[in-house]
């Protein structure tokens, strides 16, 4: 879903595009689309009501939200966002082929319903998609403690808070979302970076690090993801 051939596709108003996304609308499963946009899209966009906040594609709801007022039905936002996703601009980094037939259509009823819409999901699709870093506090044991990133695309760790006991630790950072993810130690909010994993798109990476009791903070080092919301706080005690 890159910026510019969104955006030139609605000025230009191609009716071929239009008239080629078909499929039933009716049939398309808005929760499902929600899921499948946080997981597979979400750390590239920004859509507010998805609560997504992606650093590398455009905001989609603010390249929608000229061409609504203007008279573009949310029918015609669908054809064109599930064309995006079927034809990528192969010049963009969206891949090719992110997600094929029905969940390319729920993907689209979902962003078409949902764009440049003001207010938050309700009902099922504000439980499709649990809020970002809402899990439980993580406890480090026996001197070593996981925090995964979200599995589901969302810019953010499975918790924004943990604790830990003063001593050598060992930190895990499982990463199973397909995107760029590290975990970096912080002392306090902008001290000095203690200790940091690698960078790894899927798998576990590690480190480890000796802490006094205090308060740190953990953090992405992708530029952009930790303003985007992947940070918590770790209490040592």
């Amino acid at each position: 879903m890159r910026a510019a051939a969104i955006l030139v596709t609605i000025v230009l108003g191609v009716p071929a595009v239009l008239a080629g996304c078909g499929g039933d609308s009716n049939s398309d499963d808005q929760v499902a689309g929600k899921q499948l946009f946080v997981k597979h899209c979400g750390a590239c966009h920004v859509l507010a009501r998805a609560g997504t906040k992606g650093t590398t594609g455009p905001n989609l709801d603010q390249a929608f939200q000229e061409s609504l007022k203007s008279g573009f039905n949310r029918d015609a936002v669908r054809g064109v966002v599930k064309h995006q996703i079927e034809y990528p601009n192969t010049k963009g980094v969206m891949p090719a082929k992110l997600v094929e037939g029905q969940q390319a259509a729920d993907i689209a009823a979902y962003v078409a319903y949902a764009v440049a819409r003001p207010g938050e999901d309700t009902g099922a699709l504000a439980d499709a998609v649990k809020p970002a870093g809402a899990g439980q506090p993580i406890v480090a044991k026996n001197g070593a403690i996981s925090i995964a990133a979200d599995p589901n695309g969302q810019l953010s760790y499975v918790s924004d808070k943990a604790t830990a006991t003063a001593g050598p630790l060992k930190i895990s950072m499982p990463n199973q979302s397909g995107v760029d993810h590290n975990l970096a130690i912080q002392s306090g909010t902008n001290g000095p970076v203690l200790a940091h994993t690698p960078i790894i798109t899927k798998g576990v990476a590690t480190t480890t690090v000796t802490l006094k009791p205090g308060t740190y903070t953990y953090f992405c080092q992708v530029p952009g993801h930790r303003a985007a919301g992947m940070v918590g706080t770790l209490t040592v005690k």
